[in-house]
């Protein structure tokens, strides 16, 4: 590694080679792998052992519980306090399809998935707690594109990549979509960001008529109908947005600008 890099730029190094694995890892192959010695390695993993950072198991590493608290406070639309509010929702959800239900929130031209609920016939789906998507070809991106003039354009600009053959990648097909889910409030995801896969999304709208996040219904394709759940997703998604405005109401929430709960 070269000289210039400070402690701190070979401990972030040692963070996210230990990240890679999929196993707890011993310091001489984590020191392999960030390309540091393997005396500074053992250093500064006792610096980050002892700040909850990693956690040490024998005489192998992981990652520990502090980087998990800190991850579900990463920037976002949606703070952590908000996923919370809504889980009783998503679990009504669930309770309602037995299929898996997802909450999304837009990142620039992604969506990232905040919280995810599935049981034992769960569809084969790449969504992850954590994880990030193009949002013009999932349902709960499109959700929240149709409300995000800015963002949608973005995402025209960067490319309407295809996913799989039924992904949308004309532009102009895709700003009519999104005018179709302004107006009936409701988005699909028809196999466009995996085969097989079929979504129906709505948005959760903030007190100013802005879109908070987004929650979703997937299914496998030969077996689910998504316009089934359009009615029950409705009204699970009002039910949530006056969930939020009570609880800004209460001040339970921190608003900033335009009344949007504080990232």
């Amino acid at each position: 590694m070269p000289e210039q890099q400070t402690a701190v730029d070979k401990a972030l190094v040692l963070l996210k080679s230990l990240a890679e694995q999929d196993r707890e890892v011993g310091v001489s192959e984590l020191a392999r792998c960030a390309r540091l010695s393997k005396s500074t390695a053992f250093r500064l993993l006792g610096i980050l052992q002892r700040n909850d950072l990693v956690e040490r198991v024998g005489s192998n590493y992981r990652l520990g519980i502090q980087l998990f608290d800190m991850g579900n406070r990463v920037h976002g639309p949606t703070p952590l306090l908000l996923q919370e509010r809504l889980l009783p929702h998503l679990a009504d959800l669930y309770e309602l399809t037995h299929e898996t239900v997802h909450l999304a929130v837009l990142h620039g031209t992604e969506i990232v998935y905040v919280n995810k609920i599935h049981g034992h016939r769960a569809a084969r789906t790449p969504s992850r707690i954590g994880a990030r998507l193009p949002a013009y070809c999932t349902a709960v991106g499109k959700a929240l594109l149709a409300f995000d003039h800015d963002a949608a354009e973005a995402a025209i600009e960067t490319g309407l990549s295809a996913l799989t053959e039924y992904t949308l990648t004309d532009a102009d097909s895709f700003r009519a979509e999104l005018r179709r889910i302004r107006r009936d409030g409701i988005a699909y995801d028809r196999q466009e960001a995996t085969l097989g896969l079929t979504c129906v999304a709505v948005p959760i709208m903030g007190p100013v008529g802005r879109p908070l996040a987004a929650v979703s219904v997937a299914g496998a394709d030969h077996r689910f109908d998504p316009s089934r759940y359009a009615g029950a997703l409705r009204r699970v998604a009002h039910e949530a947005a006056r969930t939020v405005t009570a609880a800004k109401a209460r001040g339970s929430i921190p608003t900033g600008r335009g009344g949007l709960p504080v990232v």
